[in-house]
């Protein structure tokens, strides 16, 4: 099995699919504003929860869409 090494902060965003109302964080249930995607598909966390666990995936994902910069006035 390969892994995959990517800086999360570089990694390719999917600029195509924005994240709505609707995405609901895998851990909490709250407005998700990023999407980690994977080989094995993907997770949506609110912004606390996407900074909680950014570091462990960044070995694991292949895309980072993160639409936190919606939660600044």
């Amino acid at each position: 099995m390969t892994t995959l090494t990517t800086d999360i902060d570089s990694a390719p965003v999917d600029e195509e699919r924005p994240l709505s109302a609707l995405d609901r964080c895998d851990s909490c249930g709250s407005q998700a504003y990023i999407r980690a995607t994977m080989g094995s598909g993907e997770l949506l966390f609110c912004a606390h929860h996407g900074n909680k666990h950014k570091e462990k995936l960044q070995p694991l994902v292949s895309s980072w869409h993160d639409e936190s910069h919606k939660l600044q006035p």
